[in-house]
Parts: C-alpha cells; sequence; structure tokens
C-alpha cells in the first residue's frame, strides 16, 4: 500500500513538473535601440507564414520610431527593419499595431508627425507599407511608405486602425474634432473623434464620423482605443475621459445613411476606471473591455468589465479588479474560442514589472490566473501591449522596456 501511495505522489509530482516546465516565456527579440527600433507600444501582427510584424515608439535611425518584421529562422527568430520613420512630414511615434488590410499590405499610425507647424510637432498620419516590387538579396529591404493621410484638425491617433471587407480604415484621435469641416456636433474645447478613411481611385477621403463634446455634455472625451464592429455594422467603442462622472464612456456608432448616430451605452462612473484600449467582441451580444487605473482623480484599481446586449438595454459587469492601484491593462483583450480572456498589465506582479494573466469563465464567475510574472531583466519590463495566440495555443507581445539594452523585448508565452 505505502509503496501504491508514493508511486501515485511521484506521478503528481512528474505531472506537475511538467505542467511547470511547459509554462515558458521565450524572449524573441531585445530592441537596441537602433535600425530594430526601442520601447515598443502596442501588440503584434502574425501572418499566415507565422511571421510577426510590430512598430517601436522610438528607435530607427532618427530615433522617430521603426516598424520590424520577425521572420522564424530554424529554431530562432530573425528581426528586419521594415521602415524607419523620419519625422516632420514623414510622421514619429508609431503607438498602435500595424494590421494588414485586403491588399496584403500594412497599414499603421503615427502619434506625431505629417506636418510641421500644427499640433507642436505634427498631429500625427495614417500610413501604408508595402514590400520592394522586385525581391530583395540586401541585408537590409525597407519598405515602401505611403502616406494615407496628414492630420491636421484632428490630432494623435494612438489606436489601431480597423479596416472593413472593402478597404476602409476608422479608428480614432485622442485630440482635435472641434474644427472638423463637417464634423457636425463639434466638441468643446477639442475632444477627439472617429474617423474613416476610405479610397478611391489612388487616393484616400477623410470622414469624422463623430465628434466627441466632452464631460459637460456627458458625452466622451479623449479616446485612446480603437473602434471594433459588430455583426450588423455599428461600431463601438470607449473613451478614457470625459461622460458624467469624467471616467469615461463606453459608445456605439450606428451607420444613418450618410451619417452616424452615437449612443452612450454606459457613463463609467463609478464602475471603472478610464478605458485605454479597443473593446473586444465576442461574435455574439458581449464587449469585453479595462480601465488602465490612471483616472483624472489619480490612480484606482484596474478593472477588467463587461458589457453585454440584453432585451433593449445593456448590462454592465465587473468581471476582475486587481489589487493595485494604477498600472493596469493598457491594451485589448485576447478572447480565445473556449471563451478565456488573456491580457497583460504595465505594472504589478512579484517584481512590479507587469504580468501576463488569464481569465476563465465557470458558472456564472470568472477565475482569475497570474501566467507569468515579468522580471525587469532580460525577459522585459512593463508590457503595454496586446497579446495574438498562434493555432497551438502560444502567446505573443511585447513590452516596453527591460531587455539587455532596457529598450524593450519581444516575447512568446507558452502556456
Amino acid at each position: 500500500m505505502k509503496i501504491h501511495k508514493l508511486a501515485i505522489t511521484l506521478a503528481l509530482l512528474l505531472l506537475l513538473m511538467a505542467s511547470l516546465h511547459a509554462q515558458t516565456l521565450t524572449v524573441l527579440h531585445t530592441f537596441t535601440g537602433g535600425r530594430d527600433g526601442a520601447r515598443p507600444q502596442a501588440g503584434l501582427t502574425m501572418d499566415a507564414g507565422g511571421n510577426l510584424y510590430g512598430t517601436t515608439q522610438y528607435g530607427g535611425t532618427t530615433n522617430n520610431g521603426a516598424v520590424f518584421k520577425l521572420k522564424r529562422s530554424g529554431s530562432g527568430w530573425i528581426l528586419s527593419p521594415l521602415y524607419n520613420f523620419a519625422g516632420g512630414l514623414d510622421g514619429a511615434r508609431p503607438m498602435a499595431r500595424v494590421v494588414f488590410g485586403p491588399n496584403g499590405t500594412l497599414y499603421g499610425t503615427t502619434e506625431f508627425g505629417g506636418t510641421t507647424n500644427d499640433c507642436n510637432g505634427g498631429c500625427g498620419t495614417v500610413f501604408n507599407l508595402q514590400p520592394p516590387p522586385t525581391a530583395c538579396t540586401a541585408a537590409l529591404c525597407p519598405w515602401i511608405e505611403t502616406i494615407v493621410q496628414r492630420f491636421t484638425y484632428l490630432a494623435f491617433p494612438e489606436s489601431d486602425i480597423t479596416i472593413d471587407s472593402a478597404g476602409n480604415l476608422y479608428g480614432t484621435t485622442y485630440a482635435g474634432g472641434y474644427l472638423a469641416p463637417g464634423g457636425g456636433n463639434g466638441c468643446y474645447p477639442d475632444c477627439g473623434a472617429v474617423y474613416e478613411l476610405s479610397p478611391s481611385n489612388g487616393s484616400w477621403t477623410l470622414a469624422v464620423l463623430y465628434s466627441f463634446r466632452g464631460a459637460e455634455y456627458s458625452d466622451g472625451m479623449n479616446p485612446v482605443g480603437g473602434v471594433t464592429f459588430d455583426n450588423t455594422g455599428n461600431l463601438y467603442g470607449a473613451t478614457n475621459m470625459g461622460g458624467s462622472c469624467n471616467f469615461g464612456i463606453v459608445y456605439r456608432l450606428a451607420p444613418n445613411g450618410s451619417n452616424w448616430n452615437e449612443s452612450i451605452l454606459q457613463q463609467l462612473c463609478p464602475q471603472a476606471p478610464s478605458p485605454t484600449s479597443s473593446l473586444t467582441f465576442d461574435g455574439s451580444s458581449t464587449f469585453y473591455g479595462s480601465g488602465e487605473g490612471n483616472t483624472p482623480y489619480g490612480a484606482m484599481p484596474p478593472q477588467i468589465f463587461s458589457l453585454t446586449q440584453s432585451g433593449g438595454g445593456w448590462v454592465f459587469t465587473t468581471i476582475y479588479t486587481f489589487n493595485q492601484n494604477g498600472g493596469g491593462p493598457g491594451r485589448a483583450l485576447l478572447l480565445d474560442s473556449a471563451g478565456n480572456l488573456y491580457g497583460t498589465t504595465v505594472s504589478g506582479g512579484s517584481h512590479n514589472c507587469g504580468v501576463i494573466f488569464k481569465l476563465s469563465p465557470s458558472a456564472g464567475n470568472w477565475t482569475y490566473t497570474d501566467l507569468y510574472d515579468f522580471t525587469g531583466a532580460s525577459d522585459g519590463c512593463s508590457p503595454a501591449t496586446s497579446l495574438i495566440m498562434d493555432a497551438v495555443g502560444n502567446l505573443y507581445g511585447t513590452t516596453s522596456s527591460g531587455g539587455g539594452d532596457f529598450d524593450g523585448t519581444v516575447f512568446k508565452f507558452t502556456p
């Protein structure tokens, strides 16, 4: 009997050790601050071949940021700088991911640049990157950049671009909007906007879908995250501030002929602090979001929330509240096919360098699991990133600091 119990104990220990061994974080690249870039502030995009694409806020040849590609090579990865921003008319400091359009090229935004005399350094751009038209055999093969939009009366696009099947681009700007031609409802004084860029005969047409009006109108202001489509063509998003308590709102924009009508679905007062990311849609009736924790009234515990359509209204639920003030999730949550949510926090964890977490639904409740605590050493620190998942369940993202040169990392996490 004792031998039998010992065998069971050893088997359980081996299973536990195997499980712990399987949960590993691998650094795919450590940024140096040179042509490869420095301090990524957004997540990654994966192509059909499993290659990764991303942006860095700094680094590059003029320290105005870069776009990079990480290509699988045997058991390792090789980074290729696709484009280094020059600042000025070219754009500077990308804060969002690059995403693929229907034509297979990359679209993204820079928070600054585009002009030389507006917004104290430029109001930002939307750009397109295409690979060279012929095969490149050199060590460095930069892609070809085209500026889609240089912003003037809109300012500071920080969000990921959303692209529909027709190739139209949608996004938000943190500021601007009140001087927008045809903007309609204006803003007091400049609270940000939702925009659309439509391609036509080789050029692009900018339309302001909605200009936020701010706290004095109980409307939102300063959207940081982008917009998300539902199944019927409505756009959903959240603002960082504004609303009746200046904690932000969750909104819907519904197309109405050539116009878009805003509906405020939730005043985030006092349920959740200042959302900083796009919403994640489950494909049915629920949106998931997060409040980073740094509100206009000081730091608050970050939260994860859901908003579910029920009957003719919406039900707001706080899924999880973190146990630190500030430093919560800064980017959109990842939803897998089993209904689990994954994300990162900018701080917290055993080394206060952020964590990778998982929230699992069970019988109407959610179970929080801390998957990994960043140390601030070679693995990086402060992951201001959304996560992506490959076909076998590995997670990929970036850290905005840490690593050997303290300029951030790209990582792969195996659950």
